[in-house]
């Protein structure tokens, strides 16, 4: 007669750890599906409409590419001939001509303004919101408003200029005058450089400025040897933002001017365009946009490699 054997139930030490930790993976893979399930929109939109693009354009610029056509390979022959390109180098002055006047100014000006603005005086806000809305109103909307405000004849700062007899001069319609105007246009949107250096300014200890006015600082030195140092990287920083901005400054040149008088605020976003949508050589223009991507790139590089010359942060440290 055979004697039945019990049946064990005693499981290895390690299934139920080996189990628990398979059910963290699955539940794991379950949240990331869900995640990525909510996000999917938005990746397929960058996809198509962001990294697709980049390639595709990297791709055409050594292409015989048009609008009406596909085209040929021609390896680097939309680079050279941008090279002998006279348009090519106009657009990149004004362009550069462009970055070093509002770049400066719009720097000083948001700084000063932020400065003025960090006062402890009664209805501060108030100044505050009137100086940054400048900065949601549309660019269109910004450009006509400007074209009538600087008109030759019938703008009002040539008005006033009159008024006190200095000379007026042509703004948009005067070849000298035009790359100007688009400067004091840029002007009009320092809200955003504003508002990040007026948190620089109030990031700034207290402390340091009682201790250098108990020393006999004047408000000169003070802002000299405190405030100006210490908002190097904030500068650097709304620098930064300002050239990469400039470089592919478009829609005040396109609506106010067109890129002219005589090629004179023909920046290069606008001879870009031109080239793609109103000559549709879209090979040419691809290799024009990378071309302005290596050039911003090299910028960008240059300013961060020699910012630990002037930048200098709260601890001491460049």
């Amino acid at each position: 007669m055979a004697i039945a054997q019990p049946t064990s139930t005693f499981a290895l030490p390690g299934a139920d750890a080996a189990d628990r930790r398979a059910a963290l993976r699955r539940r794991e893979l379950r949240r990331i599906g869900t995640g990525l399930l909510f996000v999917s929109p938005w990746l397929v939109g960058a996809l198509v409409f962001q990294v697709y693009p980049v390639f595709a354009s990297l791709y055409y610029s050594f292409h015989s590419t048009t609008m009406l056509k596909s085209g040929t390979f021609v390896g680097f022959e939309n680079y050279r001939l941008l090279m002998s390109d006279d348009l090519f180098w106009t657009s990149l002055g004004n362009t550069l001509y462009y970055l070093g006047a509002s770049v400066l100014l719009g720097t000083v000006a948001a700084l000063a303004l932020a400065m003025l603005l960090n006062q402890r005086l009664r209805g501060m806000a108030v100044y505050r919101v009137v100086f940054y809305v400048p900065t949601i109103v549309p660019l269109v909307a910004v450009s006509v408003i400007w074209v009538w405000f600087l008109h030759p004849q019938y703008g009002v700062l040539n008005y006033v200029l009159d008024l006190v007899g200095l000379p007026s001069p042509g703004w948009f319609a005067d070849p000298a005058w035009a790359m100007p105007g688009l400067v004091i246009v840029s002007l009009w949107g320092l809200g955003n450089a504003m508002v990040i250096y007026l948190a620089g300014l109030q990031d700034i200890p207290v402390e340091l400025y009682e201790a250098a006015a108990l020393d006999g600082a004047s408000g000169w030195e003070r802002m000299k040897s405190i405030t100006v140092p210490l908002l190097t990287p904030v500068i650097l920083f709304n620098v930064i933002i300002g050239l990469i901005h400039g470089f592919q400054y478009f829609v005040p040149p396109y609506v106010i001017t067109g890129g002219g008088p005589a090629d004179a605020t023909l920046v290069y976003s606008l001879y870009l365009y031109d080239t793609a949508f109103q000559y549709f050589k879209m090979g040419y223009a691809s290799a024009m946009a990378w071309v302005l991507f290596v050039i911003i790139l090299i910028v960008t590089g240059v300013l961060l490699r020699t910012s630990g010359r002037w930048v200098f942060y709260q601890g001491g440290t460049r």
